[in-house]
């Protein structure tokens, strides 16, 4: 049987466990009423966006550059929609940076190494981006293994998602895909769908020729509308076509984000929960133990006197 201070040290060990956790859980749980507003906004103006970025397609017969002023890899737009064999593949997989928020990040990684090898069955490369310190730690050695290596880490978006950083991701990736480097873009994220659960989604960005997300994809309801363009057809298209990515990308880390807290915020839940219980046992345990000793040290004394009398 463990002695009293053990067991008194246990406790206090794990009371200053469940303060940490108790705090996580009202951090998690202040953040993600953020987050999840920021999600529900952003849903509609993306699906908008997407039937848009649709109907401007079907209007349009010819993609051209000539006029066109290129600065960044991600305002060629005739290189973004074309579609060509997939030889190399590009896989954004977003993570987060902290741990303690359950099998989140286990289930990214998971996602992405398996997406992975069913590419290289195929016989197409792969070449990774990770955004979060988790994903990173997590894909770096599994990914040597298998022969890809990671294109480019990022840290600072997942943690105050901006489109200024989903810009960056995305310039960084239409530029290998306008280089004929990769063939195709995905990101590998999760959904958000309430504070008690999500789920892992892989969109496709490059080629542009569908909607992102599976759900709400668009096909034969599209009727190609009367359009008029003003200057012209391709500087529009130069213009939706950054905006269309970048929002995928903005969208995607906005979904992430909601996720990885809502995680964060139910592990952290059940780890104060059974931090009480294990208290409450430990407790009781102390106190049958701390009886145990009272009722020897009485044995004791009784049976000294009785050999004095």
């Amino acid at each position: 049987m463990a002695n009293l201070k053990d067991i008194k040290n246990r406790i206090q060990s794990v009371e200053s466990t469940k303060k940490i956790t108790r705090a996580m859980k009202m951090v998690a749980a202040a953040k993600v009423k953020k987050s999840e507003t920021a999600v529900k906004l952003a849903r509609p103006y993306t699906r908008e966006l997407v039937h848009m970025f649709q109907k401007l397609l079907n209007s349009v017969d010819e993609y051209s550059s000539e006029s066109l002023k290129i600065k960044y890899a991600i305002d060629d737009y005739p290189e973004l929609l074309q579609v060509r064999e997939t030889k190399n593949v590009g896989i954004l997989a977003i993570t987060s940076n902290k741990g303690l928020a359950g099998a989140y990040n286990a289930n990214i990684v998971r996602a992405t190494l398996k997406r992975i090898k069913e590419y290289q069955e195929q016989g197409i490369g792969v070449r990774l981006f990770v955004a979060g310190q988790k994903g990173i730690s997590g894909l770096r050695k599994k990914c040597e293994q298998l022969g890809c290596k990671i294109e480019q880490k990022y840290y600072s978006a997942v943690d105050e998602p901006s489109p200024i950083e989903a810009r960056d991701i995305a310039e960084d990736m239409a530029e290998l895909f306008v280089k004929h480097e990769i063939d195709k873009v995905e990101i590998i994220t999760t959904r958000f769908k309430n504070m008690m659960s999500y789920f892992v989604e892989d969109w496709q960005i490059l080629p542009v020729v569908g909607v992102t997300d599976p759900k709400e994809r668009i096909h034969d309801e599209i009727i190609d509308p009367l359009m008029e363009f003003f200057p012209d057809v391709h500087h529009i298209l130069q213009k939706v076509v950054p905006m269309y990515m970048t929002n995928i990308f903005y969208h995607a880390l906005l979904e992430a984000q909601a996720s990885e807290l809502a995680s964060r915020m139910t592990a952290m839940s059940a780890a104060t929960t059974n931090a009480e219980k294990m208290v409450k046992e430990l407790s009781i345990e102390y106190n049958k133990t701390r009886q145990f000793a009272i009722t020897q040290e009485i044995i004791e004394v009784v049976n000294g006197a009785n050999s004095l009398g």
